[in-house]
């Protein structure tokens, strides 16, 4: 791929076809990289420097297409309106020891978690003095699922192999 446009510079999907083209020469060009998404090149520059939101089914592609399954997660808690209310942002920058150190560090105290979830749900309901607990569990749980996430979308883009469809201009 040539010099890297600076319009386009920050533009998830176009960070995500650059990176793409370094093991896809085909990748390189818009033209191309339209072609194998199924789309216009002239949508596909749109998207790239930020005037157009992708259509779902365009982000399925391109993640599919560039082997970047971190875009469907990015444009869901980024662009998405009910994403964006419901997903959080996640590491998928980090590497491998860090992710696993990280899922780690977030089960280590699990039994504990276990017991006070058991504490606060044994009369069948949370009781005021039980909140704080409760919201502790919460977060515990939404470190727990991040951490998870992130390890599973760093695995399909790393080990494509276990993960990975055949991507062919036909599809």
């Amino acid at each position: 791929m040539g010099k890297k446009a600076t319009k386009a510079a920050d533009n998830i999907f176009y960070v995500a076809r650059y990176n793409a083209a370094k093991n896809n020469p085909n990748l390189s060009s818009r033209e191309n990289a339209a072609e194998l998404i199924n789309i216009d090149r002239t949508r596909l520059a749109r998207i790239e420097l930020g005037s157009t939101t992708p259509y779902p089914e365009e982000v399925i592609r391109m993640s599919e297409v560039y082997q970047s399954p971190e875009l469907c997660h990015l444009f869901c808690s980024m662009e998405c309106s009910l994403g964006k209310c419901t997903m959080s942002k996640l590491d998928i920058t980090s590497d491998f020891d860090r992710l696993t150190l990280q899922v780690l560090g977030s089960i280590e105290n699990v039994s504990a978690l276990k017991s006070k979830l058991i504490d606060i749900a044994e009369d069948g309901r949370i009781a005021p003095e039980e909140e704080e607990d409760f919201e502790d569990v919460l977060k515990a749980l939404d470190r727990i699922s991040s951490n998870a996430q992130s390890l599973k979308i760093w695995a399909e883009k790393n080990i494509p192999k276990r993960f990975k469809k055949s991507i062919t201009a036909e599809d």
